[in-house]
């Protein structure tokens, strides 16, 4: 009978010891983060716990969750978007074409209009992309348009701004050896997002990655360097691209590419997307407000 009684304490012991170790690891996770908190009551600093992303490996799931929470801050706070609902279809249908090519095609994209009249685009993490209403003004035809999503795209799918944000954890001391929070994770993102350029190597690669995503969809590839040849020759150079490399050296890069793939014949068809006429007639609720 006493050895039955002590079996059943033992299997009683660790029946409630091992919640409160999970318990204790969790809130430690939070609580040992060099950065200093306020205090936060039990259950939060429980679910903030099981929020901790592991820098070394984000599946997913998890980049396109920190995506949601990085656009939520930024149209919170920092922009405004663009309502039209034919703008932001029009804009979404493109987009959405060009994600289907590209080689994560499973998560799910976002394409949103900023209210903006400055010649801007930019990407998130998990598929979030932004273009300005600025920029597709400028814009010749929906090809051009095309290649400008087609190269953010092109950084989604290279997780560039992830990488940005691990680096940038790490070198200022506020991840853990579990990982890190995934709130501290989105803030770290939406300061890269608004105000950090993107690697020299990550802008070549997210331009060849856009170049090929924009072929594959069906539109010129022409376009992608025709619409940085128009930005180059407008003077000063605008947002989206004053931040990036040499204009040039891109351009010339792209031209590269364009001709090998000419030349080995792997793409005769010049492409499509280059009716002007008919993109100014999809965008006339952007023009009649200028």
């Amino acid at each position: 009978m006493l050895n039955r009684f002590s079996t059943l304490s033992r299997r009683s012991v660790r029946r409630w010891l091992y919640p409160f170790i999970s318990l204790a690891i969790a809130i430690g996770l939070v609580v040992g983060s060099p950065s200093p908190s306020p205090a936060l009551p039990w259950a939060d600093l429980i679910f903030r716990g099981v929020q901790i992303i592991q820098l070394s490996k984000v599946s997913d799931r998890e980049e396109v969750a920190i995506g949601r929470q990085i656009n939520q801050q930024l149209i919170n706070s920092e922009f405004r978007l663009y309502r039209n609902r034919s703008i932001n279809e029009y804009v979404d249908q493109i987009g959405q074409q060009l994600a289907a090519k590209s080689d994560r095609p499973r998560i799910p994209y976002t394409f949103q209009v900023v209210e903006d009249n400055r010649v801007n685009a930019f990407a998130t993490a998990g598929g979030y992309v932004y273009v300005t209403t600025g920029l597709m003004k400028i814009a010749d035809n929906e090809a051009q348009l095309a290649s400008v999503l087609g190269h953010e795209t092109g950084h989604v799918e290279g997780r560039h701004l992830l990488q940005q944000m691990r680096q940038t954890a790490i070198a200022r001391g506020v991840a853990t050896a579990a990982g890190l929070d995934r709130s501290t994770l989105a803030g770290i993102g939406v300061e890269l997002a608004l105000r950090r350029p993107n690697s020299r190597q990550d802008e070549f690669e997210a331009d060849e990655r856009g170049l090929r995503i924009l072929s594959r969809a069906g539109y010129a590839p022409s376009a992608m360097v025709a619409f940085m040849e128009k930005l180059l020759k407008g003077g000063s150079l605008p947002t989206f691209l004053s931040t990036h490399p040499n204009t040039k050296d891109r351009i010339e890069a792209l031209k590269r590419s364009i001709n090998s793939t000419s030349t080995s014949g792997s793409n005769t068809n010049p492409g499509n997307g280059l009716d002007s006429a008919a993109y100014k007639a999809k965008i006339q609720p952007l023009l009649s407000r200028s």
